[in-house]
Parts: C-alpha cells; sequence; structure tokens
C-alpha cells in the first residue's frame, strides 16, 4: 500500500510538471481596473505583443474599471489560480485598502501572487494655465491667500492622486476642497475647462496636455525631476521637502499560481522592459523600467499600505 501511494504521488507531481510545461495552452487574460487610455491600460497594450511573441498565446487585454479599482482587482483575486488571469494594476491598489480597510472584497496581499513590478513615475501637480500661478510655491500661496475657494478633482476618494494631495495639504497647510471624479480623464478635463483649479496626475497620462499648454505643471512629487520634464522643478527643490510620491505599475497573478508559472511570467516581464523599443516609450511617457523579482513587488504593496494607512488616519479621510 505504501509503494502505490509512493507511485500515487509521484504520478500526480509528474502530471502537475508536465501541466505547466504545456502552459499557457490558452490566450492569457490581463485584466486592468481602469478606463482605457489610463496608465495601466497603455503599459498593458505596450507590453502584450512582447509577452505574446515570448509566450506564444495571444495576451487579451480586458478593462473592468470601477470603484477605483477593486472591481477589476476582486475579479482576478476570485479567478482561476492557473496563470491565465493576471491584473496589471497601479498606485490606488495600496491606497484603496488603507482608506477601506475591513470593507475590501479581497485582501491585498493574502489574495494576490505578486508577479512583477513594471515600471514607477512621478505624479506631477497641474493646474489651469488661466490660474495666476507659476510655480508650487505660487500655488500654495494663493491657497492660503483664499483658504477653502480653490478646488482640486482626483479621479475618486482613496485614490493615489487624492491622497497625495492631502499629504501635501498636511505637509503646507492648505485648505483647498477636494471634488472627486469617476475617472482620471474627466478629473484632468475639467481642469483644462476651469471648472477647477488644479489635480495632481501621473506625468505619462498628463503628458499631452501638458506639452499642448492646456495644463500647467508647477512640480513633481518625485526625488528628482523627470527626463520627460527637466524644466519642471521638484516639490522639494521649491521648499516642500516631505513630499516624495511615485506612481508605480505591476503584475499580480491569483494567490495560488504555481510558483513555476510566477517565475515565468516574471523572467518575461522583465525580458520585454529591457527591449528597446519599450524602454524609449516608456522614457518618452514619462515612467522609468522597473523590474526585479516577484518579492520586490510584494514588498512595495506592504510598504504601499502602511504609510497610506497612516495618512488616511492623520487627514481624517473617511471612505464614501
Amino acid at each position: 500500500m505504501q509503494r502505490l501511494l509512493i507511485l500515487l504521488f509521484l504520478a500526480s507531481m509528474a502530471a502537475a510538471v508536465h501541466a505547466q510545461d504545456a502552459w499557457p495552452s490558452r490566450p492569457i487574460h490581463v485584466v486592468v481596473p481602469f478606463t482605457p487610455g489610463t496608465g495601466a491600460d497603455i503599459l498593458s497594450r505596450v507590453l502584450g505583443p512582447k509577452l505574446s511573441e515570448r509566450l506564444k498565446v495571444p495576451i487579451v487585454v480586458d478593462n473592468k474599471p470601477g470603484a477605483t479599482g477593486n472591481i477589476g482587482a476582486d475579479f482576478v483575486a476570485k479567478a482561476p489560480a492557473d496563470g491565465l488571469t493576471l491584473l496589471v494594476t497601479a498606485t490606488s491598489f495600496g491606497t484603496t485598502p488603507a482608506l477601506r480597510g475591513n470593507t475590501m472584497p479581497f485582501d491585498p496581499v493574502k489574495d494576490f501572487a505578486p508577479v512583477g513590478l513594471i515600471a514607477t513615475s512621478g505624479l506631477v501637480v497641474i493646474v489651469n494655465p488661466q490660474l495666476p500661478v507659476k510655480s508650487m510655491r505660487d500655488f500654495i500661496d494663493l491657497v492660503k491667500r483664499e483658504p477653502g475657494k480653490l478646488h482640486y478633482s482626483s479621479p475618486g476618494s482613496g485614490g493615489p492622486q487624492h491622497l497625495a494631495m492631502e499629504l501635501l495639504k498636511l505637509e503646507t497647510g492648505m485648505d483647498i476642497v477636494h471634488v472627486p471624479y469617476k475617472a482620471e480623464a474627466g478629473a484632468r478635463a475639467d481642469v483644462v475647462g476651469g471648472h477647477v483649479d488644479a489635480t495632481v496626475s501621473a506625468l505619462q497620462t498628463a503628458h499631452p496636455q501638458i506639452v499642448s499648454g492646456k495644463l500647467r505643471a508647477l512640480g513633481v512629487m518625485s526625488a528628482e525631476r523627470s527626463a520627460a520634464y527637466p524644466d519642471v522643478p521638484t516639490l522639494k527643490e521649491q521648499g516642500v521637502p516631505d513630499v516624495e510620491v511615485e506612481t508605480w505599475y505591476g503584475a499580480l497573478a491569483p494567490a495560488g499560481t504555481p510558483p513555476a508559472i510566477v517565475a515565468r511570467l516574471n523572467e518575461d516581464i522583465n525580458a520585454a522592459l529591457k527591449d528597446p523599443g519599450v524602454g524609449d516609450f516608456l522614457a518618452k511617457q514619462g515612467l522609468t523600467a522597473a523590474g526585479g523579482r516577484p518579492e520586490r513587488m510584494g514588498e512595495l504593496i506592504r510598504r504601499e499600505l502602511a504609510r497610506w494607512t497612516r495618512v488616511v488616519k492623520a487627514a481624517g479621510i473617511k471612505a464614501d
């Protein structure tokens, strides 16, 4: 009987290895929990063809926006752990749980297997060009002269743009009113239209409107100036030293995905990021290729959850 059990165990292990060797046998669906044209969507569509070449199957990008990324993330958390459904998400994956706590439909740590960090980017404070400010210091002074009268938009309560501005408010003492929108495009469009005064945006998504002069960039929130905007100073250079915030984009699979499949996906993402064409595209969009082992992604998520939980508590932010 013991010999039979050993043989059955070895047979099952061999079958599992064979199944992983045959992976992927069907198209891989990359779920983007945001609207088309956002950073995670752009990255998924740029990396998709490169991954398809390496994996020999189609890469299908599915947009499942809503609830600041929660709808798409929850879909992936509950998907089969077979490596055929991935999540490409962004900074809100770490900010929204900090706001919603135990009301989240999934656990951002326990319900996912980190695959890899794709790219990082600075956030930028942008205003309507008609606003009489040329720098971040001008903007802070204006808000302080008119407390509670100016407004800033964000793609939704609890998202990285919202929390980044709330962190900026905490550090500078500004009193500016938050106006949440359902998506980033609408939040920026109403700054362009003059309906709100300012917003915080990822560099790559605001890039076309900054270049065209429809929006004015006051300062980047990263530690260093962006290569895409060398003339735009950091907040630290403008006297705001404690507000360094970067957006990030990463890939995750459902928890329980076989480690061999996670390792293969990580290897292929890292290889795609080294492609010169991909690197040039990212640089033009104000993004920095990241890469690294899956553990880097997992550590980042845990740090982000801790950081933004502190900001939410300090600012007294409540979930809608």
